[in-house]
């Protein structure tokens, strides 16, 4: 069957609900297509089912988080910061609160009310939502038109915006499929490899200590750049070691980073466990050999501000397990080493399957970033995860498809306004 629509949103994630409502609000019609039988899979279990939407922060913040597409995401962002995401969801019934790192729950904790409320708000819009449509072809007509061909149906649209998402947590069905139609309509995709995902590598001494958390450490990532090691990136938050290497927020924000190099052997990623104590601090610690303090042992000190598993470790990995008195000069020198730049070595990652956001896509040079249209082929428009931007964790990633869904549906509907205006 043929369906004939103003306006086909391809996708109906965060940034896809969000066009295609903003799209409706502005008197249109609009069909939502998705391939899933039913809408938001990543959104359901995203925050572990809870849902963070945002960060407590504004729209500078935003952009600065990003390790690519922060300078792109500013004008979208700042016609949709986070406070409006908030209001947003408030109006639309499901309050939020933020969390002492800044992050933006729906009160609830649940994932479905978030899901729920977007679902709902493009609904009452007058969306028509079709669902279990995966699209298998995307081609531009002679006229300008849009055709869009599923498995048992077809779409004629004046205008269409793809919000398909990139190739993170497969199982949510974002397979990449928008990938290839896009580089059949000549656009280039930035390689896409899996972000936000937990790390492969650690030392045998290390796995032992699977389930310890660092609350508070310091990630550095240093590589070749231009044929010389320099720092490439840092960031500063909790660390999980694993059986198999290394989660948490610190390792999965810097995972981005290391899936761009081109190998994992030109990089050095370096843990810092005490970033708010310098080697002097702890040098004058350990030279503490007065009756007291040299009595106390290593572990005993370490454990002040370590995990008493990682601080017994530590002691005894680097010939540390003695009084304060006791320890040797040698010792003493590799410990501070070993707490201030601890090596990691990394292997691969958990892949797509386990990443929460894709690092590529579409290139950032070939699309409006006011708009969200492509600057190669007028009258299609792209938003969300499939564009070359990735952020951090803590809300960063649904922030900007929100904005850049938004944008997209607003420049689409607006637009087919200004056509319908021009020919009359």
């Amino acid at each position: 069957m043929e369906h004939f629509f103003q306006i086909g949103v391809i996708g109906a994630g965060a940034a896809g609900l969000m066009a295609a409502a903003e799209a409706a609000r502005r008197g249109v019609s609009v069909v939502l297509l998705e391939k899933n039988r039913k809408t938001g899979v990543k959104i359901l279990m995203s925050g572990g089912t809870r849902c963070n939407v945002t960060h407590n922060t504004d729209a500078k913040g935003i952009a600065k988080a990003f390790m690519n597409g922060g300078r792109f995401l500013q004008s979208s962002l700042g016609a949709f910061p986070p406070r409006d995401v908030v209001k947003m969801f408030e109006q639309l019934g499901v309050p939020t609160k933020v969390e002492a790192t800044g992050k933006v729950f729906p009160v609830s904790d649940r994932a479905l009310h978030v899901r729920d409320a977007l679902l709902n708000q493009a609904l009452s819009l007058g969306v028509q939502l079709h669902t279990d449509q995966a699209v298998l072809n995307v081609e531009q007509t002679d006229k300008g038109y849009w055709s869009v061909r599923t498995k048992n149906d077809s779409y004629v649209l004046e205008r269409l915006i793809i919000t398909t998402g990139g190739k993170s947590w497969p199982g949510c069905g974002t397979t990449g499929d928008a990938y290839s139609w896009l580089s059949g309509l000549g656009h280039q995709i930035v390689y896409p490899r899996p972000a936000l995902v937990p790390l492969v590598g650690g030392s045998k001494w290390m796995h032992a200590l699977s389930g310890v958390t660092l609350p508070d450490c310091q990630l550095t990532l240093r590589g070749k750049v231009k044929g010389r090691q320099k720092k490439i990136c840092q960031t500063r938050n909790s660390l999980l070691l694993t059986h198999q290497g290394f989660s948490g927020p610190a390792a999965m924000d810097i995972s981005g980073a290391l899936t761009a190099a081109e190998s994992f052997h030109d990089c050095q990623l370096l843990l810092d466990c005490l970033p708010d104590i310098g080697d002097s601090q702890l040098l004058g610690l350990f030279l503490d050999r007065q009756q007291e303090g040299g009595k106390q042992r290593i572990t005993a000190s370490l454990g002040r501000w370590l995990p008493k598993r990682l601080a017994q470790t530590l002691a005894s990995e680097f010939d540390a397990d003695c009084t304060i008195a006791e320890l040797p000069k040698a010792s003493r020198g590799r410990l501070i080493e070993a707490l201030k730049r601890l090596p990691l070595m990394v292997k691969g990652t958990l892949g797509f399957e386990k990443a929460e956001v894709t690092a590529g896509g579409v290139r950032l040079d070939e699309v409006n970033p006011k708009t969200m249209e492509s600057l190669l082929r007028p009258s299609l428009y792209i938003a969300g995860e499939v564009l070359d931007v990735d952020g951090p964790i803590g809300g960063y990633n649904f922030q900007a498809a929100f904005s850049t869904g938004r944008a997209a549906g607003i420049a689409a509907a607006e637009s087919i306004h200004t056509a319908t205006t021009n020919s009359d």
